[in-house]
């Protein structure tokens, strides 16, 4: 069974940086595309970052320029920089990844960012 783990989050100040990690256990595959997903409270998940095996990604526009992934392909693991950040970033960052046709998820990591 794939698991996926979360870890980095926290509380931070408006403008502050934070590195969240996910690392994928359960399988000697590799994972295929991974990404970070967030949920703000009282909104719906959506997405922050997805990158592909052979390092393609894509951005939602609001963290554009902000925000870096990146993936470790050896360790089943992938990362999110999040530099300046905004109080509009605070939410649960959910790590996902793809096996097979089947989506895995995260239990999610909460980041805070204050003013």
């Amino acid at each position: 069974q794939v698991q996926l783990v979360e870890s980095g989050g926290g509380l931070v100040q408006a403008g502050g940086s934070l590195r969240l990690s996910c690392a994928a256990s359960g399988t000697i595959l590799r994972i295929d595309a991974m990404g970070w997903y967030r949920q703000a409270p009282g909104k719906q998940r959506e997405l922050v970052a997805t990158i592909t095996t052979g390092g393609i990604t894509n951005y939602a526009d609001s963290v554009k320029g902000r925000f870096a992934i990146s993936r470790d392909n050896a360790k089943n693991t992938v990362y999110l920089q999040m530099n300046s950040l905004k109080p509009d970033d605070t939410a649960v960052y959910y790590c996902n990844g793809n096996l097979w046709g089947v989506s895995y998820w995260g239990k999610g990591t909460l980041v805070t960012v204050s003013l």
